[in-house]
């Protein structure tokens, strides 16, 4: 074996056992510390967001976010940025969001996880199960991000 070689093997086995450990921190890491309460209620005002969609008013959904919020539907597209960009897409999905079930949350400082499964009445998607993750900045969403585990189209 090369010198080369091996550097390059040793490297990705390091490079592999990081990301394992993160992983490992990440699945732990949400019952790991205590949530200040800052961090509890960054969480409630993301689990509140959720439990607003189903309801198909964008103008509620809205009153969620900053004045200058970024928001990209899955990590294929990339982000609508600004408050007239973030409303066109949220108007559009909330015309077939049927609900957004939280399965688990939790929070780091400003930023809130979840893994939801969000379910639809439309023809080409009936339920998304994925992570979003979102940035509060002073009690609103700044950034909301999502990234698809599976889908299950019609």
């Amino acid at each position: 074996m090369s010198e080369e070689s091996g550097h390059s093997r040793r490297g990705l086995l390091a490079g592999a056992a990081g990301i394992g450990a993160l992983g490992a921190m990440l699945a732990g890491g949400a019952q790991a510390a205590a949530m200040t309460d800052a961090e509890k209620a960054n969480v409630k005002l993301v689990n509140d967001f959720c439990a607003a969609y189903g309801h198909g008013d964008p103008d509620k959904i809205m009153g969620f976010f900053t004045d200058t919020p970024a928001y990209r539907q899955t990590e294929l597209v990339a982000p609508a940025v600004g408050r007239q960009a973030v409303l066109e897409k949220v108007s559009a999905s909330t015309k077939v969001a049927i609900k957004f079930e939280v399965l688990e949350s939790w929070a780091r400082g400003p930023m809130v996880i979840n893994e939801r499964i969000d379910y639809f009445d439309s023809p080409r998607l009936k339920r998304w199960h994925g992570v979003g993750v979102f940035m509060i900045k002073d009690g609103k969403i700044g950034e909301w991000y999502d990234y698809t585990i599976d889908r299950v189209t019609a």
